[in-house]
């Protein structure tokens, strides 16, 4: 449609051109040259010392913009491909969200089940004993759980394996406050893998990405290890990189691999490796409320709560739903829904507007992590970008 107004506007102009006096010489109105989008983004990637840096653009129900800039491999200065995938961080959370309410819609699950008794030990905590906590609480970072104690292990949530287990509570009520919690989720994950029966890597995978028709795992072993994209720390000081071990085997873990305990070793929490076009599909179901291509993985009504603005954050603002938030920081004058990622030196965000239905995802594996308000810089400028020359050109 933009094209076509475009060819308008050209031939209503030549049109007058040659409707002028023929004495006249008029000179010839040049079209404007379509905006080199991928300089501009090299230009922020030079600005924060990016390492590499993918973009997605979701706009009208279809990806109208995918690139890859810079490398995946520092060192041998292999350059990131649209195929590679990168551990995605936080936003892996959305997908945990996503099984859990697949087991709520069939009846497998309350959202105010007691943790307790879905996990088999006690899930208390240790200053408000009576008040059970609820996986609605731990969706929404309100159980008042903390992650001082660790949280790749649920050892640590144990008070029969763990002397420091107090650690990981909060002194305010559970329900009563919001703090972003790691340990929560991975609790979630292992949630999945009590009701479903199903281990948690491969629940994701058959029933939310392979019906999607996305290349994607948790599991490192369930993919092609020439496709990682590497991650780099930034050290601002020297301007040096260092590389992350951020694709660790797993395998020595499957020998005495607990269901329904064993499961941070997946890092639900935080560790979906992904390519960039694969996380903008999975955001066009969020964005369609739960359906792409007819393939149906939630109801609008779980997306709803998914998406909601269930409690404030530490941010001015931001709305937490369960495992989305709403924020007014990623890009000027937009309120958006989505998730960002941080770990190991990696910056992710899939973020959409739920209303004038655009969308981005954004992913970087190494910078200078500059931040101003809530997000790295270089994540809020490739958003501007973005915007700018592909969405409201």
């Amino acid at each position: 449609m933009k094209n076509f107004v475009k060819t308008l506007l050209v031939c209503a102009a030549v049109f007058a051109v040659s409707c002028s006096s023929s004495e006249q010489e008029t000179p010839e109105i040049p079209l404007q040259p379509e905006p080199d989008v991928a300089q501009e983004l090299d230009a922020i990637m030079k600005r924060y010392s990016a390492v590499g840096l993918a973009v997605a653009v979701v706009d009208e129900g279809k990806i109208v913009y995918e690139n890859t800039l810079g490398f995946k491999d520092l060192e041998a200065k292999t350059p990131w491909e649209k195929t590679d995938v990168l551990r995605i961080a936080s936003i892996s959370k959305s997908f945990v969200a996503t099984s859990i309410l697949q087991l709520v819609e069939q009846g497998k699950l309350g959202l105010d089940s007691d943790v307790s008794e879905i996990m088999g030990f006690v899930v208390r905590n240790p200053k408000y004993p009576e008040t059970p906590i609820t996986v609605r609480m731990l969706l929404s970072h309100t159980s008042s759980m903390s992650d001082a104690n660790g949280y790749f292990t649920l050892d640590n949530l144990n008070r029969e394996t763990s002397r420091t287990w107090e650690k990981a509570w909060n002194g305010y009520e559970p329900g009563s406050k919001y703090q972003y919690c790691n340990l929560g989720y991975n609790t979630l994950g292992a949630i999945v893998e009590k009701v479903s029966g199903e281990r948690f890597d491969k629940y994701v995978s058959d029933h939310i990405l392979k019906p999607l028709g996305v290349y994607a795992h948790h599991n490192v072993h369930e993919l092609d290890a020439s496709r990682f994209v590497g991650i780099y720390t930034f050290n601002a000081s020297n301007s040096s990189y260092k590389k992350s071990d951020a694709y660790p085997s797993i395998e020595d873990a499957f020998a005495d691999y607990r269901m329904g305990y064993s499961t941070p070793v997946f890092s639900p929490t935080g560790g979906l490796k992904i390519s960039v076009g694969g996380l903008a599909k999975v955001m066009m179901m969020h964005m369609n409320m739960g359906t792409l291509g007819g393939v149906k993985i939630l109801t609008p009504q779980s997306c709803e709560m998914m998406q909601s603005e269930i409690t404030p954050t530490n941010y001015e603002g931001e709305r937490y739903g369960m495992a989305l938030l709403r924020t007014n920081d990623l890009l000027g004058g937009h309120r958006l829904v989505g998730h960002d990622g941080l770990a190991l030196g990696a910056h992710t965000a899939m973020f959409w507007h739920p209303e004038q239905k655009f969308g981005f995802v954004i992913m970087t594996n190494g910078c200078n992590a500059k931040t101003d308000k809530v997000f790295a810089n270089i994540l809020c400028e490739s958003a501007e970008c973005l915007y700018k020359n592909i969405i409201n050109r």
